[in-house]
């Protein structure tokens, strides 16, 4: 770490910072210039002084994280990126906000580089940031030996009030206080005000107070314009390597503009006459927009080379500890390549029943044992999800190879937990509930599929087979729901084979995976007398069970319904010939080919009946005109799983009079 003295080169810096991010503002008359004319001086100590990242290779597996909470205040971000030299060209600030350019609204991950998870729904950058810091303290205890720290950084943020109000924040700071995250330190931009006005409206609790009780530091900067102030608190909070830290530094939203502290700094450009005022105020009201002065240039460029020798002295170290360790190292290059080991054929169950959340804990705890980075854990319902990990102990701060995580009541911050665990290399992460409570996490599931995580939910109890619990625990329109998202695949396999077979093709999805099972006990399919199911489950939509000779008659179900399909196939022999198919994934079907799908669903067999313990929405895309449907399009009712179904219609005798009322 550089020294701690500030000069006028560095609030120049500053300075420059803020007038760039307001000029994109400008230019694009859209966005939002109070929070980084307030924050600069915050995040230039942060970036300068601590950050350890190199531009060069954004990609360091060691470098520390620096997560954007309040995703609107972008333009600082994309300052410090073309600043610190991430490739951005000058262009790409005048394109702010603009289509193709890689300065969206938001910061987006995979799309500027430097950018570290996509950031805009407030509370979610907060809580990935935990999940980051729990990653790096697993990766650390796998990997790291004695004189080869290979993992050894930070995670740092930058919160606002807003973000501080969500539930998501509060759930993921309990938890990040319970982990003893010492190495995750968040900078807050305590400015006071809100949209609508200050927060002594809406938000006037002890904020000091409320963290430390979470187990956190707190430390106060009591004016955010004072970089040695800055320093010295970031100095403090990496020093207490047992407590996350929160700095919380009074700013001024908008600072320096004719609208400093005033709400409306927040999201709309200053507008010309301001932006001139604001300018002269910082010195700059001779300069044009976008100027960068050379000190200032040279300033971030030394700070870089800096960052790049710092990697390049762990690369060094990677190759030594690769012939002192050479098992670890192929394991660790193996993983941070996303890479699967061979994981051999799918587990294959006997005859009998068993429900599918059964079947998917022991596929999960067989495939742990070969997929040493699979870890996760369930919001308080591992008993019932079926999803702990026998034998390989809780990650808690005395344990942390476990491979177990505990989450707490806490679904919204456990998605967006395993989505920043997701944006570690070398982690492959899992989280579950029961299906009704996904949409508590269904903002997390939506960003891991923005991002494009390798992320696996594990949903359990998906229909009324719930039973008594009753609607409040009934999921009727969640698969739809999920299904509507774009880039996210659900699963809901037919039973404990279909369940095995999955498991294996989920691990293989370029995005996040909803793998959704049943709580009650369903027949296991034979496979003896259903060969298909081997090879047909892997491609989402296949033929289980045949007519004899041409079809007249075609029954699609997923799910506890396929047995069902299949006992009113029995009950037709003689009368109509009658195929039954299994679609456990309506998003792999839909990646085969035309002629792959057409041999599944004949466009000649217009006869159809999709049958699904849920709302129909969705399936019109394959039952056509003719078709009908067997669903549940109201909520569900507190009753035994039987009586629920007989009563909804989910019995082999309805089902078949369905496919009978289709020729009359």
């Amino acid at each position: 770490m550089t020294t701690s003295v500030y000069n006028r080169k560095d609030r120049a810096s500053v300075d420059t910072l803020r007038l760039l991010a307001a000029d994109m503002v400008e230019t694009a008359q859209s966005g939002h210039p109070g929070l980084p004319l307030g924050a600069a001086p915050l995040l230039y100590a942060l970036w300068s002084r601590f950050l350890k990242h190199d531009p060069q290779c954004p990609s360091w597996p060691n470098r520390d994280r620096f997560i954007l909470s309040p995703g609107h205040g972008s333009s600082i971000l994309y300052a410090l990126l073309y600043l610190c030299g991430y490739g951005l060209a000058e262009s790409e600030l005048r394109n702010f906000r603009q289509w193709g350019s890689r300065t969206p609204g938001h910061p987006e991950f995979r799309v500027t580089p430097g950018v570290e998870a996509t950031t805009g729904p407030l509370g979610h950058g907060l809580a990935m940031g935990v999940g980051l810091a729990m990653a790096a303290r697993a990766m650390g205890a796998r990997f790291n030996r004695p004189g080869f720290t290979l993992f050894d950084h930070y995670v740092y943020g930058l919160v606002s009030d807003g973000d501080l109000m969500e539930g998501v924040a509060a759930e993921a700071a309990s938890l990040a206080g319970a982990q003893s995250l010492g190495q995750l330190i968040y900078l807050y931009d305590d400015n006071h005000l809100t949209i609508e006005g200050g927060t002594d409206l809406t938000f006037t609790e002890d904020v000091r107070a409320r963290f430390l009780a979470y187990g956190w530091q707190v430390i106060v900067v009591a004016d955010g314009e004072d970089l040695f102030s800055v320093h010295q608190a970031l100095e403090n909070a990496r020093a207490d390597r047992e407590r996350p830290s929160l700095i919380m530094a009074r700013t001024v939203l908008g600072a320096g503009s004719p609208k400093a502290d005033s709400p409306k700094a927040h999201g709309e450009p200053l507008g010309a006459q301001a932006l001139a005022a604001t300018r002269e105020f910082y010195g700059y009201g001779d300069k044009p927009p976008f100027f960068v002065d050379e000190r200032v240039a040279k300033n971030f460029a030394t700070r870089s080379r800096a960052h790049e020798a710092a990697r390049l002295s762990w690369e060094a170290l990677l190759a030594n500890y690769a012939q002192a360790y050479p098992e670890e190292s192929r394991e660790l290059n193996r993983r941070l390549a996303q890479e699967l080991p061979e994981l051999g054929e799918p587990i294959s169950f006997p005859t009998g029943r068993l429900a599918t959340r059964v079947a998917s804990g022991q596929v999960l705890n067989a495939l742990a044992r070969k997929l040493p980075e699979l870890l996760g854990g369930s919001a308080d319902l591992g008993p019932s999800n079926k999803t702990s990990l026998e034998g390989l102990g809780s990650f808690l701060p005395l344990t942390p190879t476990g491979r177990n995580i505990h989450f707490g009541v806490r679904e919204e911050a456990m998605g967006a937990v395993v989505n920043g665990l997701a944006l570690y290399p070398g982690i492959r992460p899992y989280g579950a509930t029961f299906l009704v409570f996904a949409d508590f996490c269904r903002p997390a599931i939506r960003l891991s599929a923005l991002m494009g995580l390798k992320v696996i939910y594990i949903f359990t109890h998906d229909s009324v087979g719930v039973g008594e619990d009753g609607p409040t625990h009934q999921p009727i329109e969640h698969l739809a729901s999920l299904r509507v998202m774009p880039d996210l695949t659900v699963i809901r396999p037919a039973d404990a084979n279909e369940t095995a077979v999955l498991w294996l093709e989920l691990l293989k999805r370029p995005g996040p995976v909803a793998l959704v099972l049943s709580r009650q006990d369903l027949p296991v399919l034979p496979l003896e007398e259903y060969p298909a199911l081997w090879a047909g489950a892997a491609r989402g939509g296949y033929v289980l069970s045949d007519s004899e000779g041409e079809p007249e008659a075609i029954i699609l179900a997923t799910g506890s319904e396929v047995s069902l399909a299949l006992a009113a196939q029995k009950l037709l022999l003689g009368q109509r010939r009658v195929r039954v198919v299994s679609l456990p994934s309506w998003e792999i079907f839909a990646e085969q080919s035309q002629a792959y799908r057409e041999s599944v669903l004949p466009p000649r067999v217009t006869a159809r009946l999709g049958v699904e313990a849920g709302v129909s929405f969705g399936w019109e895309r394959y039952l056509g005109e003719r078709g009908q449907m067997v669903s549940i399009e109201r909520f569900g009712s507190s009753a035994p799983a039987a009586r629920l179904f007989e009563e909804f219609g989910f019995t082999p005798e309805k089902v078949a009079a369905r496919v009978s009322g289709l020729f009359s």
